[in-house]
């Protein structure tokens, strides 16, 4: 998926769907049936029909369709009809959402390293490129691996980018280890060392779009940003606009939703982009959502219009066994176990299909994550 601008686009392993990785599309939504927990799995057409009407009203009151609802949540008088659900001043950081969400989250997070307090710029810059397409369990070794050998950006640029491909091991999309490797040596010699914290110097860094600058500048420097990883979509997706699923690609409509939820102070600005993206990981998910342990369920417009099923177009899941990028992750792992340059045609035990293996060989030299060694040898970098 490309998330702000970033193209998660190699391999090495294949991309795993799982809502908890950042940046990280969720399966097709047409295609994996929604799962409710059983206290919301009787929600009916009758249920619907029959509470619909007065809800459209109370949400659109200010105009039709989610620009009205978008209204009604960031409103400072506006409340609605059924005062049960929006019986507080609507405007943020004080509104009803942002205090139970960053309340849920100081009590339900988990304790991620890249969250703990004094985590830098190059931590979180680190945790973002890993975590695209990439969920946390398999992250985590490779994260404190990572940042034992190189704890800043100098020290990774002292090495080769050889040496960040083997210790990115089958993290998968090797490019990214690459890039990160790029970025270090642009951090250290335009940067004095240090990662900065304007997201637009940010997206200067190779590999580094809007998603992973908006993070970094946020998490780690506590910048007001729009931080929209899928999590976050999702969770705003039924919060505000009462989809089940966002559209494939980022809107106008989504990013002003988001922009006008972001509270103006930029350390609660993060509290609420981190407490969203994680509501999303482990509550808001998108195949069993558990609306029951959400604490803004109350105020959910996707909850209240009787959970409305994804009406957008179907989207084919990925594939990876027997694909080029099966064959080139293949293929590199090969080379990260071997201490020195190994011929190609040593390379047939890792793929059998001749053509197919030449074809993967050829794309990686050009991509630079190989080198020719001599006539018919290979090499990292």
């Amino acid at each position: 998926m490309t998330v702000g601008g970033e193209a998660a686009d190699e391999v090495g392993e294949p991309p795993t769907p799982d809502s908890e990785a950042s940046g990280l599309e969720p399966d097709d939504p047409a295609a994996a049936p929604l799962e409710l927990s059983s206290r919301h799995a009787t929600a009916t057409t009758s249920r619907t029909t029959a509470n619909t009407s007065s809800r459209r009203t109370q949400y659109t009151r200010e105009g039709n369709g989610p620009e009205g609802r978008i209204r009604l949540l960031m409103s400072p008088t506006l409340t609605a009809t059924n005062t049960d659900l929006w019986h507080h001043r609507c405007d943020m950081p004080h509104g009803p959402a942002y205090r139970p969400l960053v309340a849920w989250y100081d009590s339900a997070a988990r304790d991620l390293p890249w969250r703990r307090p004094g985590t830098g710029g190059w931590e979180v810059l680190v945790s973002e490129v890993m975590l695209q397409q990439t969920p946390v369990e398999r992250v985590l070794p490779v994260y404190a691996a990572w940042l034992d050998r190189w704890p800043t950006p100098a020290a990774l640029a002292r090495d080769s980018v050889g040496d960040a491909l083997r210790m990115w091991g089958r993290l998968g999309y090797p490019r990214r280890a690459a890039r990160l490797w790029q970025a270090a040596r642009v951090i250290d010699s335009d940067f004095e060392g240090v990662v900065p914290a304007d997201p637009e110097e940010l997206r200067s860094l190779p590999g580094v779009g809007e998603y992973t600058a908006a993070a970094v500048a946020a998490f780690a420097y506590r910048r007001r940003t729009v931080v929209l990883d899928t999590n976050v979509r999702r969770v705003l997706a039924r919060l505000v606009l009462g989809e089940q699923f966002p559209q494939r690609s980022l809107t106008s409509q989504e990013r002003e939703a988001a922009e006008r939820l972001v509270p103006d102070d930029g350390a609660q600005a993060a509290s609420w982009s981190v407490a969203a993206m994680e509501l999303g990981a482990l509550v808001c998910t998108a195949r069993a959502p558990r609306c029951e342990r959400c604490p803004v369920s109350e105020l959910c417009v996707w909850r209240a219009e009787g959970y409305p099923a994804y009406a957008g177009p179907r989207r084919a899941g990925q594939t990876y066994t027997g694909t080029d990028r099966h064959c080139r992750g293949r293929i590199l792992a090969a080379l990260r176990s071997s201490d020195g340059p190994v011929d190609r045609e040593t390379l047939s035990v890792s793929w059998d299909d001749a053509v197919q293996r030449e074809r993967a060989i050829n794309s990686l030299l050009d991509d630079g994550l190989v080198v020719q060694m001599g006539d018919s040898a290979l090499a990292l970098p």
